[in-house]
C-alpha cells in the first residue's frame, strides 16, 4: 500500500523483461532553468485515510510519503537501507534494536524520539481503534493482547523503549524480512501532540496531519479537491527541489489528463486506457513508463454461498479472455497475470493458477452449470479509476461464454468500495488492485489472503495457507522462506479467492512546467526528484 497497497486506478503492467524501463523514465519534461521557490501539481484520487496506520491505498500513501521519513527504503536491489533509522539490526531475526537518527523533528517542532514510534505503533495494533494496517504489528509480542472488543492489554509488550533514540522490538517469532517491513507507511512515527490522552488520536488530526517528513501541511486536507504540502525547512535528510506540493484529487482519469494536456496539472500518474493510443504523440518524451509492482485482479466475496465454491470461480476465470482484453482495451500495453505475486519480487513463478487460467469457454460453461454458479454476476468497480472499459469488456465476455448475465456497477471513488468490503455489504465480485508494501514475497500474500490479513476483503481463510506463511515468515534465510510462501501460493491456486490478471507498469505523464519526473515501484511520484522548471 508507499501501496504499495491497494490501488484506486487501473495499473499498466511490468514489461515482460524485468527491469526494462521504455521511453527513457526520468527524462526532462523541460529545458528551462530549476525553480526551487515553484510548487508542483500531481494528481491524486481522494485518499481514505492520512493517518499513517490506518493508510492502505496508494492515493494516502503518496500524501504521507511527502509528510513522513520511513525507517528505511529499498535500493535498485529491493534491498532496505537506513533513512530515519541510524540502524536495525539483530542477532537472532527476533530481538530487533532500532537506532534513530538525530536531528528528526516533527513540523510542530517536537523532537522525534523513541516513544513517537512506540506510542504510534501501539495505537495502529490496538483493535479498537479500528486501524487499517494492525494487521502489519501481527508479529510483534503482545499483538494478541490487543485484540478483540476488551483487550487485555493496551501496549505492545514487545517494544521497549532504551533511550531517547533508540527502542527494542521483540516479535513472537523470528522474522528474518522484518528490517524490510519498516518502510511501510505503518512503520511511520507520530508526535506528542497527535495523542491528547494515552493511546487516543486527537479530534482532527487526520485532517491536518503532523510528520517528520521533507513536506509539511499546508492548511488541511480539502475533500475530494486537494491537500498541499509546503517544504519543510528544518528536514535534516535529503532536500526536496520544489517549493511544495499540490496534490490535486480528481473522480475521473480522464479529467487529470486533460488539464495534463494544457500545463494545468505536472504529474498525472496513470494515463487512462482510452488515451493509451494517443499518449506518445500528445506527450511526446512527458509521456513515461516504468517498472511498477502492481497486480489487478477481480475478487470474489468468498462468505457468499454463491461464490463459496472454487469450481465456481475457476469456471469464471477460465471465461476471461485476458489476452483479448490486453489487446483491445490496453493496446497491447499490459502483461496478463496468472499467478498471485508480481514478477518484481524474488520468488515469483509463471502461471501459479494453470488451467484456471487457460480461456476455454466450453470448458468454463460445464464447470459453472454443474457447480451451480449464479445466474447474475455483478462486477463492482472504482468509478474514480479508469475502469470501465475493461470492466464491460470482461462483462460481455461472461455474458457470452457463461451465458449469464452481468452488469458493471461503479462506486464513485475507491474509498466507498473499501468501505462497502469492509462492512461485508454485497457487491458482487470486485475489482482490487495491490501494490507491495514492501518487497517479499510474503507480502503479496499475507495481507490480502491471511485469515486476518489487513486488506483481505474477500472473507478467504485457510489454516493451512496461515501455517505455510507463518512457516516462511520464521525461515532463516530467504531461500528457504520462498519455497513456504510458493507453497502457500499453491493453495491459492487451488481455491483461487481472486482472479489474477494483469501485472502493472507506471504509465504516466507530465507537464513542460517540470521534469527529472520519476514514479517507483509503489505508484509513488519521487518527491525528492522532481523540479519545477522557468
Amino acid at each position: 500500500m508507499r501501496v504499495r497497497r491497494l490501488a484506486a486506478w487501473t495499473a499498466l503492467p511490468l514489461a515482460v523483461t524485468l527491469g526494462l524501463v521504455a521511453c527513457g523514465s526520468g527524462g526532462d519534461g523541460g529545458s528551462g532553468q530549476s525553480d526551487p521557490n515553484a510548487a508542483v501539481r500531481i494528481e491524486i484520487a481522494e485518499p481514505q485515510h492520512l493517518v499513517p496506520t490506518n493508510t492502505n491505498e496508494t492515493s494516502g500513501s503518496q500524501v504521507l510519503a511527502a509528510l513522513f521519513s520511513p525507517l528505511v527504503d529499498y535500493d535498485e536491489a529491493n534491498k532496505p537501507y537506513e533513512v530515519a533509522a541510524e540502524s536495525v539490526t539483530s542477532s537472532d531475526n527476533k530481538v530487533w534494536t532500532i537506532k534513530l537518527k538525530d536531528g528528526y523533528t516533527f513540523h510542530n517542532g517536537e523532537k522525534v524520539t523513541a516513544e513517537n514510534y512506540i506510542d504510534a505503533w501501539n495505537y495502529g495494533a490496538y483493535a479498537p481503534n479500528g486501524q487499517n494496517s494492525s494487521y502489519f504489528f501481527e508479529k510483534v509480542a503482545g499483538y494478541e493482547d490487543l485484540q478483540g472488543e476488551k483487550p487485555a492489554a493496551k501496549t505492545l509488550s514487545g517494544l521497549k523503549k532504551v533511550d531517547d533514540l533508540s527502542f527494542t522490538v521483540t516479535l513472537t517469532e523470528p522474522y528474518s524480512e522484518f528490517k524490510t517491513m519498516l518502510g511501510y507507511t505503518a512503520f511511520y512515527p507520530l508526535p506528542k501532540a497527535a495523542f491528547p490522552a494515552p493511546g487516543v488520536l486527537a479530534d482532527g488530526y487526520e485532517q491536518a496531519p503532523i510528520g517528520q517528513g521533507p513536506f509539511k501541511i499546508k492548511g488541511s486536507w480539502q475533500h475530494d479537491a486537494k491537500v498541499e504540502v509546503e517544504k519543510y525547512d528544518a528536514f535534516p535528510g535529503q532536500k526536496p527541489k520544489v517549493a511544495g506540493v499540490e496534490f490535486r484529487i480528481y473522480q475521473q482519469p480522464t479529467a487529470a489528463y486533460a488539464d495534463v494536456l494544457s500545463d494545468n496539472l505536472d504529474v498525472i500518474k496513470t494515463i487512462p486506457t482510452e488515451s493509451l493510443s494517443t499518449a506518445a504523440t500528445d506527450l511526446g518524451d512527458r509521456f513515461e513508463q516504468s517498472p511498477a509492482s502492481s497486480l489487478q485482479v477481480l475478487a470474489f466475496p468468498t462468505f457468499q454461498k454463491e461464490f463459496s465454491k472454487p469450481e465456481v470461480r475457476k469456471a469464471i476465470s477460465m471465461a476471461i479472455d485476458r489476452d483479448e482484453i490486453t489487446k483491445s482495451i490496453f493496446k497491447d500495453s499490459q502483461q496478463p497475470a496468472r499467478s498471485f505475486v508480481s514478477p518484481v519480487v524474488a520468488g515469483y513463478r509463471e502461471n501459479t493458477i494453470g488451467a484456471a487460467g487457460d480461456f476455454d469457454p466450453a470448458k468454463a460453461k460445464a464447470m459453472y452449470q454443474a457447480a451451480g454458479g449464479p445466474s447474475k454476476i455483478e462486477l463492482s468497480y472504482n468509478g474514480d479509476g479508469g475502469h470501465k472499459d475493461w470492466i464491460d469488456a470482461t462483462c460481455n465476455q461472461l455474458k457470452a461464454n457463461l451465458g449469464v448475465e452481468c452488469v458493471g456497477t461503479a462506486e464513485p471513488k475507491f474509498a466507498d468500495l473499501l468501505t462497502k468490503l469492509k462492512a461485508k455489504q454485497p457487491v458482487g465480485l470486485f475489482r482490487m488492485g495491490w501494490v507491495m508494501d514492501y518487497p517479499s514475497m510474503e507480502n503479496y500474500l499475507g495481507p490480502l489472503y491471511s485469515t486476518n490479513g489487513s486488506s483481505n476483503y474477500y472473507g478467504y481463510s485457510n489454516p493451512e495457507f496461515d501455517k505455510l506463511l507463518a512457516e516462511g515468515a520464521k525461515a532463516p534465510n530467504e531461500e528457504e522462506a520462498i519455497k513456504k510462501y510458493q507453497a502457500a501460493e499453491d493453495l491459492l491456486a487451488a481455491d483461487l479467492p481472486v482472479i489474477p490478471l494483469r501485472y502493472g507498469q507506471n504509465n504516466f505523464g507530465h507537464s513542460t512546467k517540470v521534469k527529472n519526473v520519476e514514479m517507483d515501484l509503489f505508484d509513488r511520484v519521487d518527491l525528492l526528484k522532481i523540479e519545477a522548471v522557468k
